[in-house]
């Protein structure tokens, strides 16, 4: 199987080794985005970060041929799980039924209250 990496200058440049996607076996891989812009500015809300992450997930997977609505699996990762619902709201505009498979998990992420990953089936050309 052959894997392919996806890069985007419309996300942040990931911070360590590590790629912003893969494409392979008809799924793309994305990593982790954070709530960053990819100039680096954050959002003063956490609904603002949230809708920031997917913006970041979207760039990614365009770059990688897919799209944000063909998403099958979506891991949140929060640093409060205070934010849950505000979460779910802001969720649920960027995926409708049937809603991928999801894990969110409380995690102490590093200076920033959420981190969005997914994995996307690609369309058949």
């Amino acid at each position: 199987m052959e894997r392919e990496r996806i890069d985007t200058d419309g996300a942040p440049r990931p911070a360590g080794p590590y790629s912003q996607a893969i494409r392979a076996g008809g799924f793309l891989f994305l990593a982790g985005q954070g709530p960053n812009t990819p100039q680096g500015e954050r959002p003063d809300t956490f609904e603002g970060c949230v809708e920031q992450c997917f913006r970041n997930l979207e760039a990614v997977a365009k770059a990688g041929g897919g799209d944000l609505s063909d998403a099958v699996r979506v891991g949140v990762f929060l640093r409060d799980m205070k934010d849950f619902a505000v979460l779910n709201e802001v969720y649920k505009r960027h995926f409708s039924e049937p809603f991928p498979a999801r894990t969110t998990i409380q995690s102490e992420l590093p200076g920033f209250p959420v981190e969005i990953d997914a994995v996307i089936a690609l369309r058949e050309a």
